[in-house]
């Protein structure tokens, strides 16, 4: 019998924390929940979670510290939970590094939707394996492995949470392709995300501050239209 995966939950707000796990629990997820930010740094380290749900405002550490602390040292799935709306507070928490935002209040189907989304794309089933077998693009300093989630750009390994390589890869591999950023969201998310199409610029300037270009490829801006994973001869 596989092992449940184990979600943090992380929010001051008690009810709504203890509401989410019963969600969660449901859905035969294991639950840990804790109510500031301390807390989970703490059981972050102690728990183990396959993925965290992080409020932003929480009591000492806020939610934009710890995921910055959480990255820093690991690419566990996270999704920020928020009352706010604002297009700043979304991007900023992309920014940082978590894969995906959703504002209260929010849909228990949703929430729990996004959560399997999430967890689908970072660890890959053994059945999608075998019967896709490895997808796997390499060009000159660059190999992008979505079977392993992994990046290897000039020789060394490129960490980068699970939505930041699936872009590189849906691009990768098809290469001189020009996509808008409506169709790099349905492709790469799945659904129509809550913010707007500054979720994809947000990506693909993480890429590009993490991946050294070649004379042979680029990740190419095409003006007014998105984006191309362009190849040279």
């Amino acid at each position: 019998m596989a092992a449940k995966q184990k979600i943090l939950i992380v929010d001051d707000d008690e009810n709504i924390a203890e509401l989410i796990s019963l969600y969660l629990i449901k859905e035969c997820f294991d639950t840990e929940i804790v109510h500031d930010g301390e807390a989970a740094l703490e059981a972050f380290a102690t728990y183990d979670p396959n993925l965290i749900l992080l409020d932003l405002m929480l009591p000492g550490i806020d939610g934009y510290q710890v995921c910055r602390e959480i990255r820093s040292k690991s690419n566990v799935p996270i999704i920020m939970l928020s009352a706010k709306g604002e297009t700043f507070d979304k991007v900023l928490g992309l920014e940082l590094g978590a894969d995906d935002y959703i504002m209260k209040p929010f849909d228990s189907k949703e929430l729990v939707a996004r959560v399997k989304a999430v967890l689908r794309r970072f660890s890959p089933s053994r059945e999608d394996k075998n019967a896709s077998g490895i997808k796997c693009v390499e060009y000159e300093g660059l190999t992008v492995n979505l079977s392993n989630y992994a990046v290897i750009n000039n020789g060394h390994p490129v960490d980068m949470p699970p939505k930041e390589l699936e872009l590189l890869y849906f691009l990768a591999s098809q290469p001189n392709q020009v996509f808008t950023r409506e169709q790099l969201l349905d492709n790469i998310w799945g659904y129509e995300y809550i913010g707007d199409t500054r979720t994809v610029d947000v990506h693909v300037k993480r890429l590009r501050e993490k991946i050294r270009e070649s004379d042979k490829w680029s990740l190419s801006t095409v003006w007014g239209i998105g984006y191309k994973f362009e190849v040279r001869s």
